[in-house]
């Protein structure tokens, strides 16, 4: 979860009280966030010792899908609302005095489409900074880049004078050598391929050149006199920087992910409007897509969502009626109203500073939160339940248990392993097709997921090699697959391994576990040829380059019977799950090929060196 710091006394005159710190834990506590620090003490403490020292500061955890609270305006927003010492802000778009034909204006580029396509943005006019809150704004773009916008990856901010500028604006992607302008705090101007080059050596800046260094275009957002707003998702253009004396400003918020998009212009805009002329206003802008299309960003519309007090006091045991439920949820800024038509029927207005609302479910936990959960009654549940694995899981436990008393021992290894653990070292191409890839590994032993379990059982005897030999492992977990017909792109599968090491040869040993895993699921084995079994399995020659030529077989398996018993049940459920038919390729075993050994061997010893 997020930390955010905020000034203590300025958080006080704020809420309109002060609070001791065990008041304020509990507060937060109270409302789901959590106190982590109070530097008061450490504070006066520095003080006592003639040492420099800042102002004591509030360090508050908060939930990592609360955007609204992760600078000190939206803290204290939220907390006046919910001790109903304030009604919930309303937001508003403002229009010009001609208004939407005097809407400034941002054309994209069809060349975004390329790179970074998504683009909205917002002005806030006649707003009046401190130094305070100028830093808070700063610090709230800096948050929600490390949060929701995945370091700037899926979204990125930029802020702007707006009276330094000439609108209309238009976003485009350009080759980086056309791209001249002086960054922000630089007074020379530089290319964008050497602006790359400058910042590897800036460590808050390095860790995003990685975004779009490779791209053929870069994003560029103009003026209609060609002064450069930013680059994004890297840096702002001097020209146009905000100061404490900016009175207008411009927002642009670039992306991948339309939702996320919408979610950040709006907690940038919605954030700071509490400082504009007229409080709470937001003067929106119209984007003319590649398409020519026009809409207008943001969209601060209220969501309207159907909560029923029924459904809340069933989940939390309590017996209110919808007036007073619609009470609470105004607690936590949700405007709510009971159906006259329907006096269980509830209709809550979402506002847009809570994207983290998606169900009747999250409206009800709002209304537990403003009602205490320390409040709600304990008593027994009116029914009693009993849990039930799925069947894909019931099986992973016939498996582990029968070899488990045949003598091998279970390991957990990792789900991720590197590009050469899953491909190269056991005798295998990558076609790109089947591996789920990690897109900026932190290290090389994390590249992939894997699509065997074989990696992790082998690294298991190499960590383990003093033991006396025979090792007897086993894993019974998921691997992950490419799947473009998934929503995700990716699909996990149940897989069990087994490795004997020893100083000879034992393919009758994991053959003999194979045999005893299929006695006890009931599965006879068959021979290829037997045309008249119903059920069963069978191992057939094969090649494969992780085991010795000669010394490999598939695995085939075949299912006709109609179910019967309990392990015949839930052998149907697992095969419809898995979707498997007739005679299907379940597996493999064989006698590894000593290229994986070798590997993993020569691997440890580069280590050691």
């Amino acid at each position: 979860m997020p930390t955010v710091a905020v000034d203590k006394a300025d958080l006080w005159e704020r809420l309109g009280q002060e609070f001791t710190t065990d008041e304020f834990d509990k507060l937060c506590f109270d409302y789901g966030l959590e106190l982590d620090e109070d530097t008061t003490e450490e504070v006066e403490e520095n003080i006592k010792k003639g040492l420099p020292t800042e102002r004591p500061q509030l360090k508050i955890e908060i939930p990592a899908n609360r955007y609204d609270l992760l600078c000190i305006e939206g803290i204290a927003r939220a907390l006046l609302v919910f001790l109903q010492k304030q009604d919930a802000p309303k937001y508003k778009l403002v229009y010009p005095k001609g208004g939407e034909s005097d809407l400034l204006t941002v054309k994209i580029d069809p060349s975004t489409a390329a790179i970074r396509p998504l683009f909205a943005c917002a002005i806030l006019r006649n707003i009046k900074f401190t130094e305070k809150s100028y830093a808070s704004f700063i610090d709230l773009q800096d948050k929600l880049h490390q949060n929701i916008c995945r370091r700037r990856q899926l979204v990125a901010i930029g802020t702007h004078d707006l009276d330094t500028l000439t609108p209309p604006f238009r976003y485009e992607a350009k080759a980086p050598s056309t791209i001249k302008f002086a960054p922000l705090g630089k007074t020379q101007e530089y290319t964008a391929e050497e602006l790359m080059t400058l910042y590897e050596g800036e460590k808050h800046l390095a860790k995003y050149l990685h975004i779009i260094r490779d791209s053929p275009v870069y994003p560029i957002i103009y003026d209609s006199k060609d002064q450069v707003l930013s680059m994004p998702p890297i840096i702002n253009s001097d020209h146009s920087k905000i100061t404490l004396n900016t009175r207008n400003v411009f927002i642009d918020v670039t992306a991948t992910d339309q939702t996320k998009l919408d979610i950040v212009v709006n907690m940038a805009a919605t954030m700071f409007s509490e400082y504009c002329e007229e409080p709470f206003t937001i003067e929106p802008v119209k984007i003319i897509l590649p398409n020519g299309q026009s809409c207008i960003t943001p969209d601060i519309s209220a969501r309207q969502m159907t909560a029923h007090a029924s459904y809340v006091n069933s989940c939390t045991g309590l017996s209110l009626s919808s007036t007073e439920v619609a009470t609470l949820l105004k607690r936590m800024s949700l405007e709510a109203s009971v159906n006259p038509g329907n006096s269980d029927e509830i209709t809550v207005s979402i506002p847009p500073t809570r994207p983290d609302i998606f169900h009747e479910c999250d409206i009800m936990e709002d209304a537990a939160i403003a009602y205490g959960f320390n409040n709600l009654p304990d008593k027994f549940p009116a029914t009693s339940t009993v849990g039930q694995p799925l069947a894909i899981s019931k099986l992973s436990d016939v498996v582990r248990l029968e070899w488990a008393l045949a003598g091998f021992i279970e390991v957990l290894p990792l789900i991720l392993c590197s590009h050469e653990d899953n491909f190269e070292w056991l005798n295998h191409e990558d076609d790109n097709k089947t591996a789920v890839k990690i897109a900026n590994p932190k290290t090389l032993e994390f590249q992939v997921v894997r699509t065997t379990l074989v990696p992790g059982l082998l690294k298991t005897i190499r960590e383990n090699r003093s033991h006396a030999l025979p090792i007897k492992i086993f894993e019974s977990s998921d691997v992950v697959f490419k799947d473009t017909t998934r929503e995700r792109q990716a699909r996990n599968e149940r897989h069990a391994a087994a490795v004997y090491c020893n100083k000879s040869a034992g393919f009758a040993i994991v053959h003999g576990m194979l045999d005893r895993a299929m006695k006890m699921l009931e599965i006879p084995r068959i021979s290829s040829q037997d045309s008249s079994a119903t059920t069963g399995y069978y191992i057939k020659e094969t090649t494969d380059g992780m085991y010795f030529p000669g010394r490999a077989s598939n695995i085939y398996y075949r299912s006709k019977a109609q179910p019967s018993g309990t392990i015949s049940e839930l052998k149907g459920k697992v095969e419809s799950a898995l979707h498997i038919h007739h005679d299907v390729q379940i597996g493999s075993l064989g006698i590894l090929h000593p290229t994986p050994f070798k590997k993993q061997m020569q691997k440890v010893s580069t280590n050691e060196d």
